[in-house]
């Protein structure tokens, strides 16, 4: 069993981190990417926008406003679209420095393009499902494809499927989602994992959650369990910041763990065959049972019912072959819990 690819989703969490700590954007990068480093993501993810591509400035916020107060998409997107190609430049430089993988989504054609020689997978939001003409201009790159599917039909989804396929990509990995921020456990809806399994064998399925990270990181290891070959989850450095990302994400100690987890479950796993382990050879000898007399028996009486008992160990007779050893003599005196051998009779 295969550990899942883990994508450490930063988005635009360290604008906040730098106005905390009073540092530069680029400087809380740089931090939040070696702290998913040491936390054992394989990879992080940013996000590639420009609030006047992404939004018209009119939308309303649909995320929890008790956390982040922002009234209008426009509004947030403003405040966290201040990198561009040259600072994604840098961060690839440094993820390849700190030998982690460098993802972002890209949110219109111009990301899109420049992120070509930055990254080797593109990770595309649920928000982009249906933006067919979007999904065919990326698709035609040639490069992997993570879809998230959240707030989608399964139509939705086929539709997006094929036209990525049309478009000449094939290496197509669907991420279930739940587009709610933060999702209520009652709504993660785990087994849409083994259902998208069904309905699109010839892709790969993971996990992008939403979920607020729960102490033993038991819904991303149920999410591997369930099948789950890719999973993202959103990072912060401080579950307490305000904003958009931070409460529902996960710090570095809830990745390490969630990475212990997958040690753990692969290396409980094993193999589908079943055979006797090694481990097990002395405990099957010395836990079964033999044929064992019951009374001290002398050469050439016959064996009854009532002259022997499964015993342990099992270095003797079995007791399945209990008719096969009644109506036949001992060939010598044997003692009171003798365990018999064929050579006994």
């Amino acid at each position: 069993m295969k550990k899942p690819f883990l994508i450490a989703e930063l988005g635009v969490n360290f604008y906040d981190t730098a106005r905390i700590e009073n540092i530069t954007p680029l400087e809380a990068a740089k931090k939040y990417i070696d702290r998913a480093k040491w936390a054992g993501a394989d990879a992080v993810k940013f996000q590639s926008y420009k609030a006047d591509t992404i939004v018209s400035k009119n939308s309303p916020a649909y995320w929890d406003t008790s956390k982040e107060p922002t009234k209008t998409q426009y509004e947030l997107f403003t405040k966290f679209d201040g990198f561009g190609q040259a600072e994604y430049e840098l961060l690839c430089s440094y993820c390849k420095e700190k030998d982690i993988a460098f993802m972002s989504t890209p949110f219109d054609y111009a990301s899109a393009d420049y992120l070509e020689d930055l990254v080797d997978i593109y990770k595309i939001s649920s928000s982009d499902l249906s933006n067919i003409p979007f999904l065919g201009y990326i698709a035609k790159k040639k490069k992997p494809i993570y879809l998230s599917v959240g707030a989608s039909y399964i139509s939705e989804i086929d539709e997006a499927v094929r036209a990525i396929k049309e478009a000449g990509c094939h290496d197509i990995t669907l991420l279930h989602c739940v587009l709610s921020y933060p999702t209520e456990n009652k709504d993660a809806n785990l087994s849409i994992i083994s259902t998208l399994k069904e309905i699109f064998p010839d892709v790969k399925v993971g996990y992008s959650d939403h979920t607020l990270p729960d102490s033993n990181m038991t819904i991303l290891s149920a999410a591997f369990l369930y099948g789950a070959e890719v999973i993202e989850k959103h990072f912060t450095l401080d579950k307490g910041l305000p904003g958009n990302d931070h409460y529902h994400a996960g710090d570095p100690y809830d990745f390490k763990k969630a990475v212990e987890n997958f040690d753990l479950i692969c290396e409980i796993t094993g193999s589908p065959v079943k055979t006797v382990l090694p481990c097990e050879m002395i405990p099957r000898r010395e836990a079964r049972r033999s044929l064992v007399l019951t009374r001290n028996m002398k050469a050439g009486e016959i064996i009854t019912p009532n002259d022997i008992m499964p015993k342990r160990p099992g270095t003797g007779i079995s007791p399945k072959f209990s008719q096969t050893v009644i109506g036949r003599a001992v060939r010598f005196n044997l003692p009171e819990d003798t365990i018999l051998t064929w050579d006994m009779i």
